[in-house]
């Protein structure tokens, strides 16, 4: 049961509803001062549409890429790293070792290419081993033929003086022959000294013919001789060049043998090591990463972009742009500077695209038509705190690229051209 009150209940109420102030009511602001306000606030807007332009911007993903490109070492093949030559910061000139990989297939009797270089290696010493033979049975075929050539060389002067000397004494017996027949008019000789004198003649031309014939034989014998030499010199330079083909043949299956056990990667560029991706022991797939090399020496720092077709009209070169770096941060490090150098006039194919980290994904997702801009760098180092930073290839920054430029009321009137080309009729001329 409730408890009476000393009070009662209307008085209560009245006491707490009751004002403990005096209420003001002030006046309205007067019609023509709101008039004014809203007036000013009008031609401020007009003006502002009218006299006001803004440019308007998209933001395009990229990468940092250097001329000449940084270079990745990928394995040819499934392999066992060896040796490693090099490490993080040497600083490698083009033809310089890298790697040498272990390529080899074992089996129990041991490796194959081992197997098959030791089967080699006994061809070519069988082959040296012939072509040794044959250089010096040519030797002693080539001077035994040289020295009949000059031993008969030696015997046909020898014919050919007696020759000679044979012609004199026919000539003389000639000659008295001659004298012997005025001799036998004039009846100083008789009959039988002229047919002995003649008979001395014939014997002596007969000598000199027996010889002169002896000396043409010797000259068909010496063109033999010689002819042989150069057949026989010629058949022994043939056979060791056959055979220095076939050493030639072995070399190069030696060559494939140890190039499938061992493989040799080396630099194809001078440059400084960036990176390593393996170490020694470590067995690679084919296509694995094995080192990154950076290029030294006249090399240019570019913004590589990918611009979407909508924004290729408004992209000029020479234009600025604002470049924001993933690796340092815009709210503490700002936005830097860059000028367009190059515009690609055809598109970008998906194989082009997908070679970069920044455009990879759009090539997988073919999200539209891009096109690959270049973009100068005014700044490649800068610093923090006494600390010195710099750009790097590969790294990721986005830029805001600035399109075309309008009056605030034609951005505001936009949607009007949208109706008007939506509901006009066809434009071909006549």
């Amino acid at each position: 049961m409730e408890k009476n009150n000393i009070f009662r209940r209307e008085a209560i109420d009245y006491q707490r509803q009751q004002w403990t102030g005096k209420a003001l009511l002030l006046s309205g602001l007067s019609a023509r001062l709101i008039v004014i306000l809203c007036a000013a606030f009008l031609a401020i807007l007009i003006f502002c549409l009218i006299y006001f332009d803004y440019t308007r911007r998209i933001d395009v993903d990229g990468e940092i890429t250097t001329l000449p490109h940084s270079i990745t070492v990928f394995a040819p093949q499934q392999a066992t790293v060896v040796h490693s030559y090099i490490k993080v910061g040497d600083r490698v000139k083009k033809g310089d070792r890298l790697y040498e990989l272990d390529v080899s297939r074992q089996t129990i009797s041991g490796s194959i290419s081992g197997t098959a270089a030791d089967a080699i290696n006994q061809q070519m010493l069988n082959v040296k081993a012939i072509i040794d033979k044959l250089a010096k049975n040519r030797q002693s075929t080539v001077k035994t033929l040289q020295d009949q050539i000059n031993q008969y060389q030696q015997a046909h002067k020898e014919t050919l003086k007696m020759v000679a000397s044979a012609k004199d004494a026919t000539n003389k017996m000639r000659q008295m022959l001659e004298g012997y027949e005025q001799y036998i008019k004039r009846g100083l000789i008789n009959k039988d000294q002229l047919n002995y004198q003649r008979q001395m003649y014939q014997q002596q031309q007969s000598v000199w013919q027996s010889l002169n014939s002896q000396s043409m034989q010797e000259d068909v014998q010496l063109a033999q001789l010689r002819s042989d030499l150069i057949t026989r010199a010629a058949d022994y330079d043939n056979q060791i060049s056959q055979n220095e083909s076939q050493l030639s043949d072995l070399n190069q299956r030696l060559a494939e043998s140890n190039g499938n056990d061992m493989l040799v990667i080396s630099a194809k560029m001078d440059g400084i090591v960036e990176s390593l991706s393996v170490t020694n022991g470590q067995m690679v797939e084919s296509g694995s990463s094995l080192a990154q090399i950076k290029p030294v020496g006249d090399v240019s720092y570019y913004l590589l972009l990918w611009l979407p077709d909508t924004a290729l009209p408004f992209v000029k070169l020479n234009e600025g742009i604002n470049i924001r770096y993933d690796a340092f941060p815009s709210d503490k490090f700002g936005q830097f500077p860059g000028k367009v150098v190059s515009v690609s006039s055809l598109p970008a194919s998906p194989q082009e695209m997908s070679g970069y980290t920044s455009g990879s994904r759009k090539a997988q997702e073919q999200e539209g038509t891009y096109y690959k801009v270049l973009v100068s760098l005014e700044h490649t180092q800068f610093s923090d705190k006494g600390k010195k930073l710099a750009i790097s290839s590969g790294l990721r920054a986005r830029a805001i690229v600035f399109l075309d430029k309008k009056p605030l009321y034609r951005w505001a009137i936009a949607p009007i051209y949208d109706i008007k080309n939506s509901v006009t009729g066809s434009i071909n001329e006549k």
